[in-house]
C-alpha cells in the first residue's frame, strides 16, 4: 500500500516488542503514564473542553492518552500502525469500560476517508518514530474540522536535547529503553512551524515540557529545549 512508506518497520518491530507492557505502570511506558495528566489538562485547556468533542488520536499505541480523553468525555478514534498494540487497547476497554474505536490505518489512509471531521486531532510522541513527518502533520491538518485545533508533541534537536533525552533519559536514568530515541529524527520548533504554516495551519502556543528526575513531576514551562508541546489551529 501507496502509505506504507511513512512507516518504518523498525519503530512498529520496537513497540511490538513490548506491546503487552503497555498498561504496567512500572514497565518500559511508565513515563507515559506519569506525564499522561499533564498531557490531557494541555490538550483540554487549549481546546477548550473535550466533553463532545471529536478527537483522533494518531500513532495511539496502547490507548493511554486515549482512553484518558474518553474519559474526559470526547468521541475518540485511535490509530495507529501496531497490531499488537492495538489488540492490547483493545483488551483494556473491558478493564476501563470505555469507548474508543481503534483502527488499524495510516494517517494518510484515514485523512482520505475521514477529511475535516474532527474537532481536536492529536500526535503526541509519534512524529519523531516515522520516515516522513511532514505527510503526518499534512494528514492531521486535513482531519480537522473548521476552527478545530491540533496538538502535537516531539523532541528539539540540539546538544542539550541529545544529552537529556538521550543519554540521561536512556543510559543515566534508565527511564526509556536503550535506542528508543534516533537523534537526527528530533524536529526544531522552527521546522515543525514551517511545517504547520505550510498546510494552512498557525502555532497558536508552544510550551516545553520539563522533568525533575528527583519528584519524578512533569511541568509546563517556557524551556523548549528538549520535550515541547504545539497547538496549531486554521490560519485565518
Amino acid at each position: 500500500m501507496l502509505h506504507d512508506a511513512n512507516v518504518d518497520p523498525a519503530e512498529i518491530d520496537k513497540f511490538q516488542s513490548i506491546a503487552s507492557r503497555w498498561w504496567d505502570r512500572e514497565s518500559e511506558f511508565k513515563p507515559l503514564h506519569e506525564i499522561n495528566p499533564l498531557r490531557v489538562r494541555y490538550i483540554e485547556r487549549q481546546a477548550g473542553g473535550l466533553a463532545g468533542k471529536r478527537v483522533v488520536d494518531i500513532g495511539c499505541g496502547g490507548g493511554i492518552l486515549a482512553e484518558a480523553l474518553a474519559e474526559q468525555g470526547a468521541q475518540v478514534t485511535g490509530i495507529d500502525m501496531a497490531e499488537l498494540s492495538l489488540k492490547v487497547a483493545r483488551l483494556h476497554l473491558h478493564e476501563s469500560e470505555l469507548k474508543v474505536d481503534y483502527q488499524l490505518i495510516t494517517a494518510e489512509a484515514f485523512a482520505e476517508q475521514h477529511a475535516a471531521q474532527f474537532d481536536i486531532v492529536t500526535c503526541l510522541e509519534m512524529l519523531e518514530h516515522v520516515p516522513d513527518p511532514a505527510a503526518i502533520i499534512d494528514a492531521a491538518a486535513r482531519l480537522l474540522k473548521p476552527g478545530g485545533c491540533l496538538v502535537l508533541s516531539t523532541l528539539n534537536r540540539n546538544p542539550k536535547s541529545f544529552a537529556l533525552a538521550i543519554l540521561g533519559a536512556e543510559y543515566v536514568l534508565g527511564l526509556i529503553p536503550r535506542g528508543t530515541h534516533q537523534y537526527r529524527r528530533f524536529i526544531k520548533p522552527s521546522e515543525m512551524a514551517a511545517q504547520l504554516r505550510a498546510n494552512g495551519l498557525a502555532v497558536r502556543d508552544i510550551s516545553g515540557i520539563s522533568y525533575n528526575p528527583l519528584t519524578r513531576n512533569y511541568a509546563l514551562g517556557r524551556d523548549i529545549d528538549v520535550n515541547y508541546l504545539v497547538t496549531a489551529v486554521v490560519d485565518a
